[in-house]
């Protein structure tokens, strides 16, 4: 990897070489997030806008001279990434913003945004030989996780909370992979794998700890930008939970913006439930401390104690001169319905948060009418069927007759919902 350089701390700016450490900065324990660091000169000789009109690999692969892995690793054989960006025409005109585009990661393999994390993380436990890989998740990571692993018959542990939902845990599963259901929450769930990575050697996938998953995260920055001929939007609305989508996004924004290919770097807009709002109450109070809370939210995916990519996370808004917004949780339950009504997206509690935040923000005038904004949804609905039940409420049901419908549609006035 001639066109990687190292790692380097977010927190105190120490850098590493690749064979010196492995996850974390050992200054700041497991909370030391390191960023990969490129030789841009390197990157450019292999990655460009030109490079990249000719290249017909349509998935994250297409960026590989700008991921953190050998250029000859085997990539896997699953469709990963270059989802759709709708520009639905029925949610502008309902939003009366001309400009707004949804980018459904709900189209991945395993149904959600972590299958590109997921994706380089096991590439990279192949290139370091390493027998079994794991994580902890409140599902999608590790449906991702197991996902990723099967396409390769990789060994794969999944540590989640007990709570997780019964559709995620299915996934987990049916992919093959060891679950183990832990009685607690999602940060008890991480910090249990943690130690059992270091007890048996196990390859830890885990978010913001390990340093490739914001790598793979980015690639959706990199297909926003592609996407819209490489015109930056004005502004990517994203679901905030343990941090490392955003700091994702942000970290592909920066490269690049560095590497001359957009001419801005766009306000990312942190969305977090109400009941799990750690990163927006360090931004409201200009801090990067991060002070753990005690969250409740229909959102599971983003329903985190205390983010391990917090500090990222908030400068990943304050760098940009974006904002948080916090939404509750009816917010997020009508949020699903509307783009499910008016984009014919089926959105999971947590990716529907970002747009509740749109919503948000267009009331509250934190956006100019005209701005080009981006909504990243980050799952599917069927990832929690109960949730999406409670957003769109329950069948009804009638005698098997012509008369039944009628009378049914004499109720509703004759014309269906």
């Amino acid at each position: 990897m001639d066109h990687v350089l190292g790692f380097k701390c977010s927190l105190c700016g120490q850098e590493y070489g690749l064979d010196e450490i492995e996850y974390v900065c050992p200054k700041h324990g497991d909370m030391g997030n390191v960023d990969v660091v490129y030789d841009f000169k390197k990157v450019a000789k292999k990655f460009g806008k030109r490079k990249l009109a000719e290249n017909g690999d349509h998935s994250i692969w297409r960026y590989r001279a700008l991921l953190p892995i050998e250029q000859d690793s085997p990539a896997l054989p699953l469709q990963i990434g270059w989802t759709p960006l709708y520009r639905s025409e029925q949610l502008r005109q309902f939003l009366k913003m001309p400009s707004v585009f949804i980018k459904d990661d709900g189209r991945n393999p395993t149904a959600s945004f972590k299958d590109r994390a997921s994706s380089v993380a096991v590439v990279k436990a192949r290139e370091l030989k390493r027998e079994v890989i794991t994580t902890a998740s409140t599902g999608n990571a590790g449906a991702a996780l197991a996902g990723m692993a099967a396409s390769v018959g990789q060994p794969a542990v999944i540590f989640a909370p007990e709570t997780a939902p019964e559709a995620k845990v299915a996934q987990l599963l049916m992919f093959g992979a060891q679950v183990l259901l832990v009685k607690g929450n999602y940060d008890q769930a991480f910090d249990l794998c943690l130690q059992a990575s270091r007890e048996f050697g196990w390859y830890c996938r885990n978010t913001g700890y390990n340093p490739f998953t914001a790598e793979g995260k980015k690639t959706a920055a990199l297909e926003i930008c592609e996407q819209l001929q490489w015109k930056a939007p004005d502004r990517i609305f994203v679901s905030v939970g343990d941090g490392n989508i955003i700091s994702g996004i942000h970290k592909g924004l920066k490269d690049l913006h560095a590497l001359g290919m957009i001419d801005k770097v766009p306000k990312l807009m942190g969305v977090q439930a109400t009941g799990s709002a750690a990163c927006a109450n360090a931004w409201r109070h200009h801090t990067e401390k991060i002070t753990p809370v005690s969250a409740q939210t229909i959102a599971d995916s983003i329903s985190v104690d205390l983010p391990r990519d917090g500090v990222r996370a908030v400068r990943a808004v304050a760098h940009t001169g974006g904002a948080y917004i916090t939404v509750s949780d009816d917010d997020i339950l009508d949020a699903m319905r509307v783009l499910a009504r008016q984009a014919a997206v089926f959105s999971e509690p947590a990716g529907a948060t970002a747009y509740a935040g749109l919503v948000k923000a267009i009331k509250s005038k934190l956006v100019e009418r005209d701005e080009t904004i981006v909504v990243l949804i980050t799952g599917n609905g069927l990832k929690d069927v109960r949730s999406a039940i409670r957003a769109a409420g329950q069948a009804m049901k009638i005698e098997p007759t012509l008369d039944a419908v009628k009378q049914l549609l004499q109720r509703v006035g004759n014309k269906p919902d």
